[in-house]
């Protein structure tokens, strides 16, 4: 299929990008890099009538690393990323990630932004973003604001994101020596979206763990946090933590619920071993 007549403007700014959406009322797609937005497009799911290309608004790319805190812009690729030694030094959940994102063709293209505000339930980004305790930042017609990453995935494909919003960046918490991450997931083929997958973070603390963060995808509309998980596996008890996984994943084109579930407790094994072996 091919998609339905649209008209194309080119975003100078942040302002201006703002002023389009809002001139177009729900009408209009911000294109990034467009690995979602195409396929939706061609298979017009999506119908706007405006698409503004935001590509060449400057400031809105790049990798800082300051104040204790890694500061991504949303216009960053994920190869990038993955390519980063900043990244890998510094924030070493989305340097395990990125290689499950895709493939290298849509990891050339892809964007940190586009990732987030589409939201889609099997993507590693959102669920590494809420593991990590980030925050998203946000600017629309009622100025700059930021946004919690566990209170930024609303529902299926449903972010914080107004009318008129444009994501411009996330942040978190830079690696520190106490810092152990894991990450695994289970898909058909690699680069397929992944029938479960798992994003953790966590702190060493002795020859045990603290604060661990279980942040699920694949399995629910949003990002899931398993908070019994979390804290059987903190006391150690690594079966106590797959007893405790409070999942109901819908049956899908994949794989039946319940083969999620048994799936999400083989990963939780998988992905504590990481984190101890790294404590």
């Amino acid at each position: 299929m091919k998609p339905a007549a649209f008209a194309y403007a080119k975003a100078r700014s942040l302002e201006d990008a703002i002023r389009l959406i809002g001139a177009h009322k729900g009408e209009a797609k911000l294109l990034a890099g467009g690995q979602s937005l195409i396929a939706t497009l061609n298979m017009r799911l999506s119908q706007p009538s405006l698409l503004i290309d935001i590509n060449d608004i400057a400031g809105l790319a790049g990798i800082r690393v300051a104040g204790g805190m890694v500061e991504i812009g949303a216009l960053t690729r994920h190869v990038t990323l993955e390519r980063s030694s900043d990244i890998a030094k510094h924030a070493p959940l989305i340097a395990r990630a990125m290689p499950h994102i895709a493939h290298p063709a849509i990891r050339n293209r892809g964007t940190v932004g586009g990732s987030l505000a589409y939201a889609d339930p099997a993507a590693e980004l959102p669920a590494c973003l809420v593991a990590l305790d980030g925050e998203i930042d946000i600017v629309g017609p009622g100025g700059q604001r930021s946004v919690k990453a566990d209170d930024f995935f609303k529902g299926l494909f449903e972010t914080a994101l107004g009318p008129g919003d444009v994501l411009t960046a996330v942040r978190f918490p830079t690696a520190t020596a106490q810092t152990r991450v894991g990450f695994a997931e289970l898909a058909r083929r690699h680069g397929d979206y992944a029938m479960v997958g798992l994003a953790a973070t966590a702190k060493a603390n002795g020859k045990g763990l603290a604060d661990p963060r279980l942040v699920y995808f694949g399995v629910g509309a949003t990002p899931i946090r398993t908070r019994g998980a979390e804290a059987a596996l903190a006391r150690g008890d690594i079966d106590a933590a797959v007893q405790a996984l409070d999942l109901d994943p819908p049956d899908d084109i994949q794989a039946t619920g319940a083969v999620k579930k048994h799936l999400a407790g083989v990963l939780l094994r998988r992905v504590a071993a990481q984190l101890m072996d790294d404590a």
